[in-house]
């Protein structure tokens, strides 16, 4: 049986879990699920009765509330059932494989690219010639083995360095100040030494425990990776070389040396932590993603003149007219092992979804996606919006090279090894070793997997 096969190889080290850890913002999720038809049993007894039902195992813990909201919208309208079940933050590719071992398995499932394709293309269906397929706007956002289609990309996002403009003109700048790493560490650094008269820090906490690591262990991780990439005119390697390495050690210091709290206190920070404390006005900088964006601005903390996402500056490259981190890491798949009638209604739920009035703007307005598809409405997300104006503005947005990084094992490494440095109980050395050591063993055991 497939699914015994995987296990016994061990998925390769899991290598997906943190792969897909790069969205999931939030760290107070739990595993959880709804039945859309059961909250709205009554509504759905009036609704046609259609053939086979949903279940969608979903890997953004942000958005969890918007799709079981979304999936019960659905059900009222068509009476096909949707289960909507939620990973906790981390704990997405365990969940998978638990779920996928179960008889009432997900009809639809994600991957984070083409290392998580190659875990599970054996349960995938084809999507070629599918209703979603059709309505991409390019099919870059196609995710193929062969002449097949086995995934879609379902929402662009960008991330970077979040900043509170009030705090930052409290201290005497403005964004046009910072246009090069340079000038980020003379910001930060100044704002460290008039900490206790300003009130507040230069960045919120890089928590290292499993619900933030991901922001520096992945996306922050990124940004060596793409830079190397770029030079060597490459898009994935079996032996990455570290050749932007001390970039992220300079940037990374800047975090950790400029924060609301002591490096040595970072193990135990949490997601939460670092939101809550810009949210608090405790910081002017905090790394994430636009899927931030209604985390900071629902409960009318932050307006849009309050916030702007600034570049992750490397101090590599033309910096002045370098953009966010912009990219997908969520792909759609359909198990093709579930019952035909239930491939069926994922496949109608899916392009409902990108094509409905409902669904489009639940997608671009409550959960502040942008979705590549034609029907896609225009998001109110502050971010997203900015991403736009720099990439018409001629900058180059920095692509999402970590789908390549080979597992999970790699990533586990080179957060420890930072959380170590940071802790002082470790060098950086260590980082080094773990980036690039760790990189040629876990490759290699993928290629033998």
């Amino acid at each position: 049986m497939k699914f015994k096969k995987m296990l016994a190889l061990g998925l390769a080290g899991t290598m997906t879990a943190a792969l897909l850890a790069g969205c999931s913002s939030s760290g107070n999720s739990t595993a959880a699920s709804t039945d859309a038809a059961g909250d709205s049993a009554a509504t759905s007894e009036a609704a046609p009765t259609a053939a086979g039902k949903v279940y969608y195992l979903n890997f953004k813990p942000e958005q969890d509330q918007q799709w079981k909201d979304l999936a019960k919208v659905y059900t009222e309208q068509t009476g096909v059932p949707v289960e909507v079940v939620t990973a906790a933050s981390g704990e997405y590719e365990t969940t998978l494989m638990s779920e996928m071992a179960k008889s009432d398995a997900p009809t639809l499932f994600q991957v984070n690219g083409p290392v998580g394709l190659a875990n599970w293309k054996d349960y995938c269906y084809d999507l070629t010639g599918s209703d979603i397929l059709s309505q991409l706007t390019s099919d870059t956002y196609a995710l193929k083995d062969g002449d097949a289609t086995l995934g879609v990309g379902y929402v662009i996002e960008s991330y970077g360095i979040i900043t509170n403009k009030t705090l930052l003109e409290k201290a005497g700048y403005t964004i046009d100040d910072i246009q090069s790493f340079a000038d980020l560490k003379k910001v930060a650094e100044d704002i460290t030494a008039r900490k206790d008269e300003l009130g507040f820090a230069a960045f919120s906490s890089a928590g290292m425990d499993s619900s933030s690591d991901w922001r520096y262990k992945t996306h922050l991780a990124n940004l060596p990776i793409y830079f190397e990439y770029q030079e060597d005119g490459i898009s994935s390697t079996d032996a990455i070389k570290g050749t932007y390495l001390d970039n992220y050690k300079n940037i990374f210091d800047l975090y950790i040396n400029n924060s609301t709290c002591d490096p040595t206190e970072l193990a135990g920070k949490t997601a939460d932590d670092s939101r809550n404390e810009f949210l608090a006005g405790e910081a002017v900088f905090y790394q994430n993603g636009s899927w931030e964006y209604v985390n900071l601005t629902k409960d009318g903390t932050f307006t849009d003149d309050d916030l702007a996402m600034i570049p992750i500056y490397f101090g590599v490259g033309d910096e002045a007219n370098q953009g966010l981190c912009t990219g997908t890491e969520n792909y759609w798949c359909v198990n093709k092992e579930a019952p035909e009638e239930d491939i069926q209604a994922t496949l109608d739920f899916m392009n409902w979804c990108v094509t409905s009035e409902e669904g489009t703007k639940a997608m671009a307005d409550d959960m502040g996606f942008v979705i590549p598809f034609k029907g896609a409405q225009e998001s109110t997300n502050l971010f997203v919006k900015e991403d736009r104006e720099m990439t018409e503005a001629g900058k180059t947005p920095v692509a999402w090279c970590f789908t390549t990084m080979p597992s999970e094992n790699w990533k586990n490494g080179v957060g420890s090894a930072l959380t170590a440095y940071a802790a002082g109980t470790g060098d950086w050395d260590g980082v080094v070793s773990a980036f690039v050591d760790g990189w040629a063993t876990e490759a290699a055991l993928n290629a033998t997997a």
